[in-house]
């Protein structure tokens, strides 16, 4: 019994490997690129947060620097309710460029980040896969460098959401906010 045990937590190890490296990553990642101002014009995810906070989500204004280590400092302001709320995240850089991880101090939960494509003038896809407790799940994210990004890049955006396994409910293309979106606070 232990050793079938042992058997099915090893498939379930190397499903959850095969899933991570199936994410493509931007060939010839350029993390100076990177850095800069962007708005996140759509989210998709299959987490029960999502879910149940979807209908309350807007356009946040997300700002990307390197640290001296080399890894990605992350902050997002976003409206929450009439205010605007900062969060900081230091996403870790891996052997692979494009690749990254983060730990969340709140919640606990493993991230595993890819920048699977950008030009970084337009746009960036980027797809997560998150472990904790309770589960996984994956969420998929498209920063603009404006406000507006063209249908093309919506439909691309859509499509590879799509490719994860996500439904077109778990799939939002964030309306725009006012304020908060642009302060840069």
């Amino acid at each position: 019994m232990q050793a079938t045990l042992l058997g099915i937590l090893g498939l379930a190890l190397l499903g959850t490997l095969h899933a991570q490296d199936s994410i493509p990553v931007q060939a010839d990642f350029q993390q100076d690129k990177l850095t800069g101002r962007w708005y996140s014009i759509g989210l998709a995810s299959n987490s029960d947060w999502f879910k149940e906070k979807r209908h309350l989500m807007k356009m946040c204004t997300t700002t990307i620097s390197t640290t001296a280590e080399g890894n990605l400092e992350v902050t997002s302001t976003y409206p929450k309710g009439d205010q605007c709320v900062t969060r900081n995240s230091l996403y870790t850089k891996t052997e692979q460029p494009g690749r990254f991880s983060y730990t969340s101090p709140r919640w606990g939960s493993k991230h595993n980040i890819h920048v699977v494509e950008t030009n970084y003038e337009e746009y960036a896809l980027v797809a997560t896969q998150i472990s904790k407790s309770s589960g996984s799940s994956t969420m998929v994210l498209l920063y603009s460098r404006t406000k507006e990004l063209s249908p093309e890049r919506l439909e691309r955006f859509t499509q590879f959401s799509r490719e994860q396994g996500l439904t077109d409910d778990e799939i939002l293309i964030l309306p725009q906010t006012g304020e908060a979106g642009s302060t840069g606070r």
